[in-house]
């Protein structure tokens, strides 16, 4: 728990760095104010509401045990062998087949499943998944994951309206400067990109082995996977690259340039891992 605390305090403080220092280059002091500011107040909104933010943008909706009694009934069992109090449980109105866990601790937790997702997948596989998501969960991650995706959507806000930053036209505001922001349109979401990379793969691998545990085979998660992304490839989903990294599956994954920095280790590399856990 420490360690992901210390974690979260450290991305966020990177991430901050890196509005600040946007700012400074497309607006000069000036700028650089500005988005100090900018960063305090989305290190305070991203913390409390980042998950809210992350279900709205998916258009997720909250379902009752009456309205979903499988779906409940799975996360019911994984979050008692987990010893975690049960999520809230959304379902997303997507038909590309893919699943997430968002919240700011255990407590605040949130389960979010895509209607094609639980078209697809029979119980043995669904519970992997879900098995997965409850580990990101158990593990105190969930946090670092959301965080990412909201500061990495508010960095390339921030660039993308960079101009705004050029308040003033004398020579010594460099945000007048289009070449700077031209540059920084193009690294800014790289460089925040990067830092989910780093953030997602190796928890990834950790996440399937502690669900395929919660869930009592790896078979179930190895065989939803697969299936998962050859149903992701066949109907990919419309979703912000800045959050790709929440899915249990690439979202992106053959469909633009951003799937060339990839959050997720290869699925074959996943498969093999489990299988071996057998």
């Amino acid at each position: 728990m420490r360690m992901n605390t210390l974690k979260t305090a450290f991305f966020l403080t990177l991430m901050s760095l890196l509005v600040i220092g946007v700012g400074m280059l497309l607006g000069g002091e000036q700028g650089m104010v500005i988005a100090f500011i900018f960063a305090i107040g989305m290190n305070f909104f991203t913390y409390w509401f980042s998950d809210k933010i992350v279900l709205a943008i998916y258009g997720a909706q909250p379902v009752s045990e009456h309205e979903a009694p499988r779906l409940h009934a799975i996360v019911e069992r994984l979050a008692e062998r987990a010893r975690l109090p049960k999520p809230r449980i959304y379902i997303i109105p997507s038909h590309s087949p893919n699943a997430f866990a968002t919240g700011r601790n255990p407590k605040h937790a949130a389960v979010a499943v895509t209607e094609g997702a639980l078209r697809l997948l029979d119980e043995h596989e669904l519970e992997g998944v879900l098995g997965h998501e409850m580990a990101h969960v158990a593990g105190r991650d969930i946090l670092i994951s959301t965080v990412a995706a909201v500061m990495a959507s508010a960095i390339m806000m921030l660039v993308r309206f960079g101009p705004l930053f050029a308040g003033g036209r004398d020579d010594r505001n460099r945000g007048a400067n289009p070449i700077i922001w031209l540059v920084l349109l193009i690294v800014a979401p790289i460089a925040a990109l990067l830092i989910q990379m780093a953030i997602s793969r190796s928890r990834e691998y950790q996440a399937d082995a502690v669900g395929a545990r919660l869930a009592g085979s790896p078979d179930g998660l190895a065989d939803a996977l697969l299936r998962l992304q050859a149903a992701s490839h066949r109907a990919p989903m419309d979703v912000n690259p800045a959050s790709a990294h929440m899915f249990i599956v690439s979202p992106l994954r053959g469909r633009d340039i951003a799937t060339l920095f990839s959050t997720h280790p290869p699925i074959e590399e996943r498969v093999r891992r489990l299988r071996e856990m057998v």
